[in-house]
């Protein structure tokens, strides 16, 4: 299947997801309960008869969710040494991002990506700036069944040591002409590029959708 119609597929899935949370959660009356919870399962239809997604996974993948329906964010820190960058290798898919993940509840962006940074390769950072905000369906990234907002800050290193957590396996630093394969659906090589001028010149305003 083409990634533009995957994507739009998504797109649809995710539109109907949030249209049938949204109403679960204001919503008394039985009747439009009742016709909120067929929309969630039409929603997970898609993932799973035009996607292919198991019918578990695809059950599973807003069981949790609740509430008014807003994107996920996810925080990403780029730590630079020189013209290097430091990446980590995610052991599910083998492939290399700057350190990042989901912003937990009670979290500040800020302290969420010195905690994610520290916990995937072991370094101690300082947030310096927020490089940029934006919506991960307006990048070039793999389609997602989630909508994510993604938060690019540039931290400055204070100390630690390379060290793999839970969900690394592997820490380094790499010539910004010389990246390794990378998460794409974590992080960009133009983003990565991105984050390097945001590190040469502080004084540029922050990048938006």
């Amino acid at each position: 299947m083409a990634a533009g119609h995957t994507a739009s597929l998504l797109a649809w899935a995710r539109e109907v997801q949030a249209i049938a949370q949204t109403g679960l959660a204001f919503s008394p009356d039985e009747y439009d309960r009742e016709r909120y919870t067929q929309l969630q399962h039409l929603a997970q239809r898609v993932l799973h008869t035009e996607l292919g997604a198991p019918e578990a996974l695809a059950a599973g993948f807003w069981r949790h969710e609740s509430g008014y329906a807003t994107p996920k964010v996810d925080v990403r820190g780029a730590v630079f040494r020189g013209a290097q960058v430091l990446l980590v290798r995610e052991r599910s898919d083998g492939r290399w991002t700057v350190p990042g993940g989901w912003v937990d509840v009670n979290d500040t962006p800020s302290g969420a990506v010195v905690r994610e940074v520290r916990e995937e390769s072991g370094y101690e950072v300082r947030a310096v700036k927020l490089a940029a905000l934006v919506d991960r369906n307006r990048h070039p990234h793999p389609p997602a069944v989630h909508h994510i907002y993604k938060l690019l800050f540039v931290c400055a290193l204070k100390g630690g040591a390379p060290f793999c957590g839970a969900e690394t396996d592997a820490v380094d630093f790499f010539a910004l002409d010389a990246l390794p394969e990378l998460s794409t659906g974590r992080i960009l090589g133009a983003q990565i590029e991105r984050l390097y001028r945001h590190h040469l010149e502080p004084a540029l305003p922050t990048d938006f959708d």
